[in-house]
């Protein structure tokens, strides 16, 4: 079984590649990635999704489909405020 470290490893690799594709970046911050990063897996092995960890799940799994990550809020968040809500995704 893969050790935490490496899972945390693939998935700033995959949003960083998702960041690159839609023309804005992670955070230049390390700890702040890791940080959200490490709480996405902890939501995801809870609660089966990667959930935004700065956003509340209701329990319905159709509404909180949005705040799986990257959410349905970030693109519009990083235009407008230059980052997203939970700082992983800067312009």
């Amino acid at each position: 079984m893969e050790n935490i470290e490496q899972k945390i490893e693939e998935l700033i690799k995959q949003y960083e590649e998702y960041a690159k594709e839609k023309g804005f970046n992670l955070n230049p911050n390390r700890k702040i990635v890791e940080g959200v990063v490490r709480a996405l897996l902890m939501r995801e092995e809870s609660f089966g999704e990667k959930y935004c960890p700065c956003r509340k799940t209701t329990g319905d799994k159709e509404a909180d489909k949005k705040i799986i990550c990257p959410c349905a809020y970030h693109l519009e968040e990083i235009e407008k405020d230059g980052h997203c809500y939970c700082n992983l995704f800067v312009k």
